[in-house]
């Protein structure tokens, strides 16, 4: 067998390793929040819909906005409390995004979508997870105006965390729905898949929804069983990550094939096959002479892939 390539350093997983302490205790003191609003050393990230408003400082760009450069935004439709970043507090507005559009002509802006962001490192790694938890609740927000229960409009309490019902005194919360992203693996190869979503030549791990009632294995297995026919022993856990898109919970994990026969869903993936080891190292680098790849390292399955090659897991 060849020596298997170095694929260098670990790369950063995106929207991972908060700094922010979200003071939960804190969002329903309302003066606390007030003076933390009003603290010189607040910062704001300003979202509307799915662009991010972010400034530019000669080639660099930067996310977080003072109260008095916030302030000239005032097409605000919720402020969300995130928490305090070394003891700084850092908040989410959401606003309009349709008068946002004209401010994409403007020299001292950039507004562009939280993924290109991460993708493109466009932004300090530190506000990347801010950044997710901000868009993920503030889109909530912008989805659940209205209660499910009664069908009246609600309104946003507890610092953003939470909107009641005045009418039939419901509380609704934020949800995260999870998602199983897994690598299913036989000896030196790997099952990969592609979507007619992906970009051209790039293969990844299949994923799926949790369904109610289901542990995270069981919802491994039948994902896998469902989009390409093969049957999975072992499910182990390997790590998690937050996906703003609109509010995931991605669940990475690797899972022991026990078959080799692909039967591919039609209705939910382009082509499914197996992968040798050393093949997807060549991909992870973006070597292959063919051109095929796998998804960027901001992305979980990036990481799920990379531990197999790199013989983490079995």
């Amino acid at each position: 067998m060849a020596p298997r390539p170095d694929l260098g350093p670990a790369p950063y997983l995106g929207y991972t390793g908060t700094r922010i302490d979200r003071a939960a205790a804190l969002r329903s003191d309302d003066a606390a929040l007030g003076k933390l609003f009003a603290d010189r050393r607040a910062g704001f990230y300003l979202i509307g819909g799915e662009l991010v408003v972010m400034k530019k400082s000669g080639d660099a760009l930067d996310p977080l906005f003072s109260a008095g450069e916030a302030q000239a935004f005032p097409w605000v439709r919720e402020t969300v409390f995130l928490g305090l970043m070394d003891g700084a507090p850092r908040f989410g507005i959401g606003l309009d995004p349709a008068p946002l559009e004209p401010l994409k002509t403007r020299g001292d802006l950039k507004l562009t979508d939280l993924r290109s962001i991460a993708i493109h490192n466009m932004v300090a790694t530190e506000h990347l997870p801010p950044l997710a938890e901000a868009k993920a609740v503030l889109g909530w927000h912008a989805r659940h105006r209205f209660c499910p229960n009664c069908g009246l409009p609600t309104h946003p309490v507890q610092a953003g965390w939470r909107r009641d019902c005045p009418a039939c005194k419901v509380e609704h919360f934020p949800r995260t729905d999870p998602v199983v992203i897994m690598l299913a693996v036989k000896g030196e190869q790997c099952l990969l898949g592609r979507s007619a979503r992906f970009a051209s030549a790039m293969w990844s791990c299949l994923a799926g929804f949790v369904e109610p009632g289901e542990n995270i294995e069981e919802a491994v297995r039948r994902e896998v069983a469902e989009e390409a026919g093969i049957v999975c022993g072992r499910v182990a856990y390997f790590a998690s990550q937050p996906w703003p898109f609109p509010m995931s919970l991605m669940i990475g994990c690797h899972a022991e094939a026990l078959n080799t026969d692909i039967k591919v869903d039609r209705a939910e993936l382009e082509g499914a096959r197996w992968f040798e080891r050393e093949e997807v190292a060549l991909m992870l680098l973006r070597r292959h002479p063919d051109g095929l790849g796998t998804p960027p390292p901001v992305a979980i399955a990036h990481h799920i892939i990379r531990a197999w090659v790199e013989g983490e897991v079995g």
